[in-house]
């Protein structure tokens, strides 16, 4: 009774999630408290089991990757506040000299630009809504086509590195396949966040090169578009260029590894505050509208993260996880069988629940049976990341598209957003099919099982690996008897 009770708790934050309204970190103490509370009274655990939840919730706040979160949210908070974001897109509509298919594709790259760093797709979707809108209307751009283009550009911060989506992921799979090679035995180098940033490159590549195609296409078959040019001034060139500068140079040095994310981000909320008070643009009501949406954001991650870590350890006392392992261990169809299972569960989550939620909830819960028969980690990492990506696009429940639709200022109806969005899914699917048809597309570098898990080692064989690691013991010279 003790395993059922935990999965009859995951059902009760996925009901409370959907039928309640309330956020996703105080559903998930509360859960967590009343699972914790009847199993106490049944006398099924004890509770001093649970004095560990401080020094685990201490040592997880000691991360030093977590102090990325606030410096990545002050980013996307300055973006929001500053005119920095209608100038960059403004600058892409004058770059493509008024042809139709420039608005489309000036709002795909401003999304894959400001995704790494808006945060969730929540937000991305709402500042996008208010940024690209009026652009796409201007150019009689339909209102199907516009929330479909807002919404695909949304969710490329899911995939392109290194927005808060693939740290946070990261992290959680480093944790995950620590236990699965704990669990089995296997030696291999653990999985981190720097091998998720270069596996999702060449896909989030290939995706974006793919809605460039669809948005091009689209909007020369289009018939009645306008042809307007974007009037800028040289101060407007010169700001997008050194923006648009700026924030390449601090995603490719974290995704290249040249230097890390926490470095990126404090140098990329100064660089735009420097920016916005050079400019201008940046005043003291502003300011202190970005700090308030800093903060917000900030404590709405911790509050989640301390929430699924609460939620996490009850359920792992209960002894739910180790049913969850035992029923996707016998999904048919060997180790693609268990990770489509996974990823299907994934998807459906996505519907109701944020990348954030899903990454602190489900993750940790899942994701180690999963990587207890996948060797390859980054490739069940990306995996992961283009489903969520296509799970918040499907209709009619995905989470971008709910967001876009709720925050335009045009209303579509549902069956026309879909048509719009179709092609957009198809290349997101076919890119899913073929990355589980060639996990190589991860490993751009060509190094396939550069952190793929080794075969189980026997004592024997660690005892003498053991031993081949020891310096040799050192030679005295002989020196002959002593003379007197």
């Amino acid at each position: 009774m003790t395993p059922i009770l935990g999965l009859l708790m995951l059902l009760g934050v996925a009901l409370g999630a959907v039928a309640t309204g309330l956020p996703v970190w105080g559903i998930l103490i509360g859960v967590a408290n009343l699972g914790a509370a009847l199993a106490m009274l049944t006398g099924a655990i004890e509770p001093g089991i649970f004095f560990a939840l401080p020094n685990r919730v201490v040592g997880l706040l000691e991360s030093d990757l977590l102090q990325a979160l606030p410096l990545f949210a002050a980013m996307g908070a300055l973006l929001n506040r500053l005119p920095l974001t209608d100038t960059l897109f403004r600058a892409g509509l004058g770059l493509s000299g008024g042809r139709p298919s420039g608005a489309p594709a000036a709002a795909l790259m401003l999304g894959a630009v400001l995704g790494p760093m808006n945060g969730s797709v929540s937000a991305n979707a709402i500042a996008l809504t208010r940024s690209v809108e009026p652009g796409l209307t201007r150019r009689h751009v339909r209102p199907a086509d516009r929330i479909a283009l807002i919404a695909v550009a949304s969710t490329l911060g899911v995939l392109v590195p290194p927005s808060l989506v693939l740290i946070l992921l990261g992290d959680a799979m480093m944790t995950a396949h620590t236990i699965a090679l704990n669990s089995t035995g296997r030696i291999a180098r653990i999985v981190n966040t720097q091998d998720v940033f270069r596996g999702a490159m060449l896909p989030a590549a290939l995706f974006l090169a793919a809605c460039l195609v669809i948005a091009t296409v689209r909007s020369l078959r289009t018939r009645g578009t306008s042809t307007l040019r974007e009037r800028l001034s040289l101060r407007d060139w010169i700001t997008a260029g050194a923006t648009l500068c700026f924030i390449a140079t601090l995603l490719a040095g974290v995704a290249s590894g040249a230097f890390y994310a926490v470095e990126a981000a404090a140098m990329g909320a100064v660089g735009l505050c420097l920016a916005g008070w050079l400019g201008g643009g940046l005043d003291g009501a502003r300011l202190r509208g970005a700090l308030d949406d800093t903060i917000a954001m900030t404590g709405a991650l911790l509050a989640l993260l301390i929430a699924a870590t609460t939620f996490t350890l009850v359920f792992r006392i209960l002894g739910s996880d180790k049913l969850i392992a035992s029923w996707m261990s016998a999904a048919p169809g060997g180790t693609l069988g268990i990770v489509l299972l996974g990823l299907g569960i994934i998807a459906l989550a996505a519907f109701v629940l944020d990348a954030f939620e899903i990454i602190f909830v489900l993750i940790p819960i899942i994701m180690p049976p999963m990587l207890m028969r996948a060797d390859d980690a980054v490739w069940v990492a990306v995996l992961t990341l283009l489903v969520l990506q296509t799970s918040f696009l499907l209709p009619p429940l995905g989470y971008a598209l709910m967001m876009t639709r709720s925050a335009a200022s045009a209303r579509a109806p549902l069956g026309a957003i879909a048509k719009s969005l179709a092609p957009f899914l198809v290349a997101q699917m076919l890119l899913v099919a073929a990355v589980i048809a060639w996990p190589a597309l991860t490993h751009p570098g060509g190094a396939s099982q550069a952190i793929a898990a080794q075969p189980t080692a026997s004592e024997a064989d660690i005892q003498q690996r053991f031993q081949q690691m020891m310096p040799p013991p050192l030679e005295m010279p002989d020196l002959g008897p002593p003379k007197l």
